[in-house]
């Protein structure tokens, strides 16, 4: 028995470092779960080439977008467990969306590589709108039923639960218009077919947009002059934050492998000045703990889902 038990273990440490070696010989594709020029889509830029040469192979990204980012998050849990096909995803379409639709993943169903980014979210103004703050914001969502016209990067997204969250906060209910991701809805606020949304404050330093209000503890350095939701006597924060993982059963050797050079990518000068000009902030995060932040955020997100009615 003890015999079995050593071959065993040999064997699987064997299997492991084969899959690790053939791993590291082929190109890996990075799936963005979302349209090409929102915040995901640009840190997955940002991180790419650095994550290319701490590994030392091609990484090449793959942009499938929809259904607030569920649809990229579905095809990467039914990808081939070799660590060859993994992604970048934000919170909302593992903690939330789950709790919102049925999917054929969950938060405890994913394997977790390394946490990238911890993004504040702001609201934004669009092109054109009636009025040019927050106080006015509120003046012009009070004057009629869906006066106010905002966007979302999706029905249930974080940026919708946040804005639903602080509407009825205000007791007023908006016009909702939502977007496959936060590129076509940046372009949709440019044009002034929405007054607002909440997203990464990445969004309005690419796009020049304002900003009225920071879902954070403290004012951003990107918008000094932006004040926090607390500061305009509504006390909430939100956060998008993101990482990468793949499907559940990638073999241990690869993901470590994956980790450590995540590590090394997210440490760079280059991503983290790339993550500065986006107005976002760099966090690394190794999988245990990754997955951990998801699990708790993914239970919380239960209930602020049943609270809104968005519940499935």
């Amino acid at each position: 028995m003890i015999r079995r038990t050593l071959l065993a273990a040999a064997f699987a440490a064997l299997a492991g470092t084969t899959a690790a070696q053939d791993h590291a010989t082929r190109t890996i594709t990075l799936i963005v779960p979302y349209p090409p020029g929102g915040n995901t889509d640009l840190m997955a830029r940002a991180l790419q080439p650095e994550l290319s040469t701490a590994l030392g192979q091609t990484v090449v990204i793959q942009n499938k977008g929809g259904a607030a980012g569920t649809l990229g998050t579905i095809e990467l849990s039914r990808s081939r467990a070799d660590g060859l096909t993994i992604a970048m995803v934000p919170n909302n379409p593992i903690t939330a969306q789950p709790h919102i639709q049925r999917l054929p993943y969950s938060a405890e169903g994913l394997r977790y590589i390394c946490l990238v980014y911890d993004n504040p979210q702001v609201i934004v103004l669009g092109r054109g709108a009636p009025f040019s703050d927050f106080a006015g914001m509120v003046a012009h969502a009070k004057s009629g039923e869906e006066a106010l016209v905002f966007g979302t990067p999706g029905q249930g997204s974080t940026q919708h639960l946040l804005i639903a969250g602080l509407l009825a906060r205000l007791g007023v209910k908006g016009l909702h218009v939502p977007f496959t991701g936060a590129g076509p809805m940046a372009q949709a606020a440019l044009g002034g077919q929405i007054q607002i949304f909440v997203e990464s404050a990445s969004i309005p330093s690419a796009t020049g947009l304002p900003v009225l209000g920071v879902f954070a503890r403290e004012r951003l350095q990107a918008f000094p002059s932006a004040p926090t939701l607390a500061e305009l006597g509504h006390p909430m924060e939100g956060a998008s934050h993101g990482g990468l993982v793949a499907p559940a059963d990638v073999p241990d050797a690869v993901v470590a492998r994956l980790e450590k050079a995540c590590e090394t990518a997210v440490g760079s000068a280059s991503f983290r000045g790339a993550a500065e000009r986006l107005a976002a902030v760099p966090r690394f995060l190794p999988g245990a703990a990754f997955r951990e932040r998801f699990l708790a955020e993914s239970t919380m997100n239960k209930d602020v889902v049943a609270a809104l009615g968005l519940g499935r």
